[in-house]
C-alpha cells in the first residue's frame, strides 16, 4: 500500500497541478490535471478501455485515489497498491468484460456486487483489483445487513463512502477527476469528515465511528467537529457490531503514523468502552506511587516510544504491548486518585 501519510499540504506534484486555490467545485482544467496525476495503473487505462466498448462506466475509486495523490503519482512508491473500482456494470457484465483480461477472477463478493481479480503481466508488479457495481444500500433499523441496491450513478455511490477523503474518484480511460463531496479540500486541510451528516452515515454502519478514528491515527487528520460530536452521541451503536471487524479497525490504528490521534478520539468520544474498555479507566488514573505520573499519558509516551524502535514497517505487537502495559494498574496498585 502507499505511504501511511496526511502531509498539512498535497505533495507539490498536486500543488503544480492545482495552481490555484482549492474551491468546493474544481474547474475542468484543474480536474483534468488532478485525473491525470493518478494516471499511473496500465491496468486502469487497460480496464476502462474494455468497459468503455462494452458500454459501461468505470472509475478509480476510494482510497486508491487518495494514496495516490498522497504518493504525487510516484510510481514506485505506489507499486503495491490494489486497485478498487466503481462500475454501472452488474457483476455479470463485469466478469465477461474482465474474463479474458485477467489472469485470475474470484466471484466470491458477486452477490454484493463485487468481481475481484488479479493481473500479471512480465515486467508489472502483480496487481489485485476489486470492482464493485454502484451501490445504493439501505439498512434496516438494527440490521447489519443491508438490502443490496445497485445505483444509477457514481455520485451517489460516492456518498455511501465513510469518509469525504474517501470519496473521491476518477473515471477511466480519460482519467477525469470526480469530486462531489469536496473530499481533496478536506485531504488539503487534514480535515476528516463524513459526505452526508454523519448521523445517517453512523446509523448505516456503526464501524464508521471507528474508521473515524483510524483515519484520524493513518493520515494524521483533525476529525469535524459534527463527526465527533454524532460519534460521541451514538457510541452505544458500537455494540452491534462484530468484534472482529471493531478488532481489524484498532489493528490499523495502532500501526498507523499517529496512534495517539485515534486513542484520543475513541475516549473522547466513548467508543474505547466498547473498543479496549482498560484504557477508559486508566485515563482517570495516577500512579499512587509516584503520584505526579499521570499514566495514562506516560502509556501513550511509551507507545511513541516503542516506534521509534521498529524497523521499516510498523510492528502491531510491540504498540499495542506498549499500549497495556499498564493496564492493570487501576486494580492492583488500588489507584484512587483520579483526574477529572
Amino acid at each position: 500500500m502507499a505511504r501511511n501519510c496526511y502531509p498539512s499540504h498535497l505533495p507539490r506534484a498536486c500543488h503544480r497541478c492545482l495552481g490555484a486555490p482549492l474551491t468546493d467545485v474544481l474547474p475542468p482544467d484543474q480536474a483534468a490535471q488532478l485525473g491525470r496525476l493518478v494516471d499511473v495503473y496500465p491496468e486502469a487505462r487497460e480496464l476502462g478501455e474494455r468497459f468503455v466498448a462494452a458500454g459501461h462506466e468505470l472509475h478509480l475509486v476510494g482510497g486508491t485515489v487518495r494514496d495516490t495523490l498522497l504518493a504525487g503519482g510516484d510510481q514506485q512508491e505506489l507499486s503495491e497498491v490494489d486497485l478498487d473500482f466503481a462500475t454501472s456494470a452488474s457483476p455479470e457484465e463485469t466478469e465477461r468484460v474482465v474474463g479474458p483480461w485477467a489472469t485470475a477472477v474470484w466471484l466470491t463478493g458477486a452477490d454484493y456486487g463485487t468481481v475481484s481479480c488479479q493481473r500479471q503481466v512480465e515486467g508489472r508488479p502483480l496487481r489485485r483489483i476489486e470492482i464493485t457495481t454502484y451501490r445504493s444500500d439501505a439498512y434496516e433499523p438494527g440490521s447489519r445487513h443491508p438490502k443490496v441496491t445497485y445505483g444509477e450513478s457514481i455520485e451517489a455511490d460516492l456518498s455511501r463512502r465513510d469518509l469525504t477523503v474517501n470519496a473521491m474518484a476518477v473515471r477511466v480511460p480519460e482519467f477525469r477527476f470526480v469530486d462531489p463531496y469536496g473530499g481533496l479540500r478536506d485531504l488539503h486541510r487534514g480535515v476528516l469528515r463524513t459526505p452526508i451528516d454523519p448521523h445517517t452515515s453512523f446509523a448505516d454502519d456503526p464501524l464508521r465511528m471507528v474508521r473515524l478514528a483510524r483515519f484520524a491515527a493513518v493520515l494524521d487528520g483533525e476529525a469535524d467537529p459534527a463527526a465527533v460530536a454524532a460519534a460521541t452521541a451514538m457510541a452505544d451503536e458500537l455494540a452491534t457490531i462484530s468484534a472482529e471487524r471493531v478488532r481489524d479497525e484498532l489493528v490499523r490504528l495502532i500501526t498507523g503514523q499517529r496512534p495517539r490521534r485515534g486513542i484520543q478520539l475513541l475516549l473522547r468520544t466513548g467508543l474505547m468502552g466498547y473498543v479496549v474498555p482498560e484504557l477508559v479507566e486508566l485515563r482517570e488514573c495516577r500512579d499512587p506511587i509516584h503520584r505526579h505520573k499521570d499514566v495514562y499519558l506516560h502509556t501513550l509516551a511509551v507507545v511513541e516510544n516503542a516506534m521509534g524502535l521498529e524497523g521499516d514497517e510498523p510492528d502491531f505487537v510491540l504498540r499495542f504491548a506498549a499500549l497495556m502495559h499498564t493496564s492493570a494498574s487501576p486494580t492492583p496498585r488500588r489507584c484512587t486518585t483520579t483526574v477529572r
